[in-house]
């Protein structure tokens, strides 16, 4: 995407102010975000209800999903589980 207003495309300039690492991160961040998301509704659930199954605060679950905060394990996992979803450690780069 080509941003005349900056003048570069947007993942030149990405890779001008962040590290890759940091960039990995960030992706990572929204893709989480974004399966949280998704499983809570398509269990149908609300924020209000996914507070009563797994004891996290309505408000931190909103944090959480707006991307405003950064959850501790712990939390992610209690919010996970009732949607039926665990986090996974998996390769970077899976052997081809």
């Amino acid at each position: 995407m080509h941003n005349s207003a900056i003048g570069e495309t947007w993942d030149a300039l990405e890779k001008e102010l962040f590290t890759p690492e940091e960039i990995a991160a960030s992706r990572l961040r929204v893709a989480l975000i974004g399966e949280l998301i998704r499983a809570r509704q398509e269990k149908g659930i609300s924020q209000k209800k996914l507070e009563e199954l797994s004891g996290v605060k309505q408000p931190v679950i909103a944090r959480m999903e707006k991307g405003s905060t950064n959850p501790q394990i712990d939390t992610l996992l209690k919010v996970l589980a009732p949607l039926g979803k665990t986090l996974a450690i998996v390769p970077l780069d899976p052997p081809k």
